[in-house]
């Protein structure tokens, strides 16, 4: 099943999609994040700009934190 359906909202794909990348580094941290990311690509189908602001976003979050 494709997790983008004709009556889903543009920003629901990239909402899941955060969702699912901060889950799976949580749960696989031995994981390298492009290895991750690739697996939320493929899911979701994104885009490479869309796969660049997930990266982009998440090594901000991290060097915060």
């Amino acid at each position: 099943m494709a997790a983008n359906s004709p009556t889903q909202r543009p920003g629901d794909k990239m909402k899941k999609a955060i969702c699912a990348f901060s889950e799976l580094i949580k749960e696989h941290p031995e994981k390298s994040r492009i290895s991750l990311l690739h697996q939320v690509e493929i899911k979701f189908d994104l885009s490479p700009k869309d796969c660049e602001f997930l990266n982009d976003h998440f090594t901000e979050c991290q060097n915060q934190g």
